[in-house]
């Protein structure tokens, strides 16, 4: 008789990459489709072929939009896979503003290497492309949360609010007598923007997060240290550039400078929403109130505190512009996108600040640069980094260890087994540790492409 197997094909020992696939039988559903992100030898699995082949999954099952659980969709579909992808009704709206931007920006720097004559492939290629990005998009399928949903072959979905972003998920799958939870993302308790995570009280197996499995975020007010990095680097005449989510961080940031200047703090010091996409995000707020805390009143406000600038020829002005200001732009981990040549005109002066908002995934430019890199490579040059390095890790929109453990409590009963998934391996062991002493459950650090017998 066949029995219920779990793999991982990404998002286990890494931040990023997330791909778990359900088996029985023949019978095969993938939670997540993400992107492999960070070190070179990450990225590289991305051109790999899966372990389970696109052709041979039944389903796709989303938990949320960030790129490392999404942005693999243009290329399974590419090499074949035709069902649906089930997801939220906010997450299909994230979806199409990223997959659509990550297919461009893999395009742009295709042909921008193949121009300038940088990169090793002759010629260089893109993993998709734009039509892919709309294929994908076209096999979205939104449904509501609380409510099951039939996956076809027994198997039953049901999606809880996971706080995070908007439409952001943990999944409930029901097959063949066994229930199976996959935490995806947990956001923070008590955040100003998004809900708390819902509890879950049964699972037969569980799949949980581990980002923050070795860390406790600060207890401090973001807005605080937020404007105290502004003020400072506006006295000394220089400009903040902060590389950030544009989904998610982009808009909790937006939310506390409009905290601040409501407070009258920051004087004339202008904010610049400086990535397309972040500014859509941002008017994606007032679409899903459901989805978020802020009143009608409060969201239209909060968004307004910035200019947006949506043309290429306003985001070279604001290079070019020595006035102290913060330009918020994507990405958040400064990996492509229109920070980089914010990067390159204000890094170099020491009048000036960067802030990282967030988790940086190791091999990236914001781990280097958080970690004392004092020149990082952007498009093939050597860029020298002399402006002060902050970090505001207080604004993940992660739970952290402590947070984790609280949503773990709304379990009645311990799961048969946990799996430690979307983290790094010291955080995972750390997460590991603490679960079986306070908790006593029985855990599994996962390892990719092992498959694990479920029932």
């Amino acid at each position: 008789m066949a029995r219920l197997t779990l793999t991982s094909l990404g998002g286990a020992g890494t931040v990023t990459g997330s791909k778990h696939v359900l088996s029985h039988g023949a019978r095969r559903l993938m939670v997540d489709c993400g992107l492999f992100q960070g070190l070179k030898a990450l990225r590289l699995q991305n051109w790999q072929p899966l372990a389970v082949g696109p052709t041979q999954l039944d389903k796709v099952v989303l938990t949320h939009a960030h790129l490392d659980h999404s942005g693999y969709l243009p290329r399974l579909v590419r090499d074949g896979y035709g069902g649906d992808i089930v997801c939220t009704e906010a997450t299909a709206d994230l979806c199409e503003l990223l997959l659509l931007d990550s297919a461009k920006i893999q395009e742009n720097d295709a042909e921008f290497a193949n121009r300038h004559g940088f990169s090793k492939h002759k010629p260089a290629l893109p993993l998709y492309g734009r039509r892919d990005a709309q294929r994908a998009l076209e096999q979205l399928k939104p449904i509501a949360f609380g409510k099951s949903f039939d996956l076809g072959h027994g198997a039953h979905l049901t999606y809880r609010r996971a706080g995070h972003i908007l439409g952001a998920a943990t999944a409930e799958i029901r097959w063949e007598g066994t229930t199976t939870v996959f935490s995806g993302d947990l956001g923070r308790y008590g955040d100003p923007l998004m809900p708390d995570p819902e509890p879950v009280e049964a699972a037969d197996y569980l799949l949980v997060e581990s980002t923050y499995g070795d860390r406790r975020h600060e207890p401090v007010d973001p807005g605080e240290v937020l404007a105290a990095v502004v003020e400072r680097t506006s006295r000394r005449g220089g400009t903040v550039i902060i590389p950030a989510f544009a989904v998610g961080r982009a808009q909790e940031l937006l939310y506390y400078f409009w905290r601040l200047k409501r407070a009258g703090r920051l004087g004339l010091v202008p904010i610049y929403l400086d990535s397309p996409m972040a500014i859509d995000a941002s008017t994606m707020l007032a679409r899903h109130p459901q989805d978020h805390r802020l009143s009608a009143s409060d969201c239209r406000a909060a968004c307004a505190v910035a200019t947006y600038t949506r043309d290429v020829e306003d985001s070279k002005a604001l290079s070019a512009n020595t006035v102290p200001k913060v330009i918020i732009s994507a990405s958040g981990m400064a990996t492509g996108g229109r920070v980089l040549h914010h990067l390159k005109a204000y890094g170099p002066d020491p009048r000036n600040t960067v802030v990282f908002a967030g988790y940086q995934a190791a091999g990236t430019r914001g781990e280097a640069l958080l970690n004392g890199a004092r020149e990082v490579k952007i498009h093939g040059q050597w860029i020298p980094i002399r402006a002060e390095i902050a970090n505001l890790p207080m604004l993940s929109a992660h739970a952290d260890v402590d947070e984790i453990m609280r949503w773990l409590g709304g379990f009645r009963r311990p799961p048969k087994r946990t799996f430690i998934v979307h983290g790094e391996p010291v955080a995972a062991q750390a997460l590991q540790q603490r679960i079986e002493a306070d908790l006593g459950w029985k855990t599994t650090v996962s390892e990719q492409d092992e498959p694990y017998a479920l029932a």
